[in-house]
């Protein structure tokens, strides 16, 4: 594409064009490959956009258009280029087969190191859609990060330590003091955590308790403490077996135990340089007020730490840990975003220059209505998991009788991770979604199924070949719908530039989907093994191929495995 735009450029340069030159994609294929908008030309040099366009093309006409070009067209004050496709494809098929899974990689990021942390997700709680929605965009934020040249260094804040740990460890010293766990212990914490909570809405008076309780564990008192350390341990296993399902590689995981201590010392620190100060009733706070920001609670007036306490503590240890970062990146809730908002104004008055950044995510609801895990009616992603399995195997193993359990096991939990995956990154990460899982594994439409079937359908037919030559009559690739599979192929780098600018993996699943859609066209009026002759098809089986190397790039940058067959 870069290659390609360089050349229009050049184009353009020769027949004395000066200035910015921008060339475009148009939004249509029959508008034209490349484009040239003639506005802000036109009006430094006081003409009609129209009139300037066409003395563009006369002009380039007249200096002879170039072996790679169609031909031009002049459109209002657009300056439309249509490229000849068998010069596309021995560029583009050229260029995939060369770089193969780094294709479409850029260095945009080079020498530059972010930190994402994801899924920042609480022990003594069971993993449910929300989080699975914040573990989707944190690995598919991670991806595009690598494939754009950054150092992009995944890591996990633990909260260990807060209220809802206290509750959970109240509930089991209340309810099931000496009772032996099932199999499933990080579900029976999340359980019992849930049972806490309505107990204490309806108990007020044993809220003091819990308080107690907290302040034990703070002091690590030794009548409690064997039981944290227990519990905890089996919440992270938990979560370490999910963490592998899903592809989530930590670089390193931050406790809030470990760092809660060294947030009270910034907030004396903070004290001390007058960046914060005494509030009402003895609490620690800053003024944000002229930065339209509140208020900032540091410290309770009891002396314990709230959620800014810790994060202030997690800041050093991050900064402690990687000294060399340029951008701090964190994935939480969209009801967040304020809360963020003041923790970077603080962070940024306490010294830190790197840049921060969050990314707010809209919440994910059922048909049958929202959900919380206070009151247990959380929707887990083991339960997803399950489910979609259960939907996609109902699916997949009537056809294929043939196969060995293990394939078939193999097959469809893929497909099902995939298509939870595909479904909540192809929406922008603010928006609130409702997941409904028939929708999500069916085989139509804007769905992982669907693009996973084109890249199964490829292979199919290259394994049928068995052979693609290498040398390839690229002159037979002149259909149009050909010419459009290049044409997308090409958008692949800027596919993934787009999509970091808004940290916004919803633009590959568009990508990936589009492209999907425009191979199933093809296919459906362009026979490739039946093709007239051997030359055509292997034309079109190295096309194919092509399209499938970059079907499956993009989807790995959504941590979406593809399967052989389906």
């Amino acid at each position: 594409m870069e290659r390609l735009k360089a050349r229009i450029k050049d184009l353009l340069l020769d027949i004395g064009v000066k200035g910015d030159i921008d060339i475009i994609i148009p939004p249509d294929f029959e508008m034209g490959d490349f484009g040239f908008a003639t506005f802000n030309l036109a009006k430094e040099q006081k003409k009609n956009p129209y009139d300037l366009t066409v003395e563009l093309k006369e002009a380039v006409e007249e200096k002879g258009i170039p072996d790679f070009i169609d031909r031009i067209e002049a459109v209002g004050p657009y300056l439309n280029f249509f490229l000849k496709t068998p010069k596309l494809a021995e560029v583009v098929i050229g260029d995939v087969k060369k770089a193969g899974k780094k294709y479409g990689t850029n260095t945009a990021g080079k020498n530059k190191k972010v930190l994402i942390e994801y899924p920042s997700n609480n022990t003594h709680k069971e993993l449910h859609i929300g989080h699975l929605r914040n573990i989707c965009i944190g690995n598919a934020l991670t991806k595009i990060f690598l494939a754009s040249g950054f150092k992009a260094v995944p890591v996990n804040y633990l909260n260990d330590f807060g209220s809802h740990v206290a509750k959970c460890l109240w509930g089991m010293e209340k309810f099931h003091k000496d009772q032996q766990p099932p199999e499933n212990k990080q579900r029976w914490l999340g359980e019992i955590y849930a049972e806490a909570s309505i107990y204490l809405d309806e108990h007020p008076e044993y809220k003091q308790e819990v308080a107690d309780l907290q302040k034990k564990l703070e002091s690590k008192d030794k009548s409690i403490w064997d039981l944290f350390l227990k519990t905890r341990e089996w919440s992270i296993e938990g979560f370490d077996a999910a963490f592998a399902e899903l592809g989530v590689k930590h670089d390193f995981v931050f406790y809030e135990k470990d760092i809660k201590e060294a947030g009270q010392k910034m907030v004396d620190e903070l004290l001390k340089k007058k960046i914060a100060e005494v509030g009402e009733g003895g609490a620690i706070i800053i003024d944000l007020k002229k930065y339209g920001l509140d208020i900032a609670l540091l410290r309770k007036s009891d002396g314990s730490g709230l959620y800014m306490t810790s994060d202030l503590g997690l800041a050093l240890a991050k900064q402690k840990k990687y000294p060399q970062q340029n951008e701090s990146v964190h994935i939480t809730g969209d009801e967040q975003d304020f809360y963020f908002k003041q923790l970077f104004k603080v962070l940024e008055l306490a010294g830190y220059k790197f840049k921060m950044t969050h990314i707010g995510y809209g919440l994910v609801n059922l048909p049958t209505g929202k959900m919380s895990s206070r009151k247990g009616t959380v929707v887990l992603y083991e339960d997803v998991k399950n489910s979609v399995f259960n939907e996609v195997m109902r699916e997949t193993a009537p056809r294929h009788q043939d196969w060995s359990e293990e394939r078939i096991n193999d097959t469809c939990k893929k497909i099902a991770l995939g298509a939870v995956k595909f479904d909540f990154l192809k929406h922008e990460a603010n928006k609130v979604i409702i997941f409904d899982e028939k929708s999500a594994v069916s085989f139509d439409g804007f769905t992982g199924p669907y693009v996973l079937y084109v890249v199964a359908r490829i292979n199919s037919l290259i394994n049928k070949a068995k052979k693609i030559k290498n040398k390839i009559n690229f002159e037979l690739l002149k259909e149009p719908e050909e010419k459009q599979l290049l044409v997308l192929m090409c958008q692949y780098e800027d596919m993934i530039k787009k999509s970091l600018e808004n940290y916004n993996p919803s633009v590959i699943t568009k990508y990936c989907f589009d492209l999907a859609k425009q191979y199933n066209d093809f296919y459906s009026k362009h026979s490739v093994l039946g093709a007239e002759n051997d030359d055509v098809i292997n034309a079109r089986l190295a096309l194919s191929s092509s399209v499938k190397q970059v079907l499956e790039n993009a989807l790995g940058l959504l941590s979406i495995d593809t399967v052989e067959e389906m």
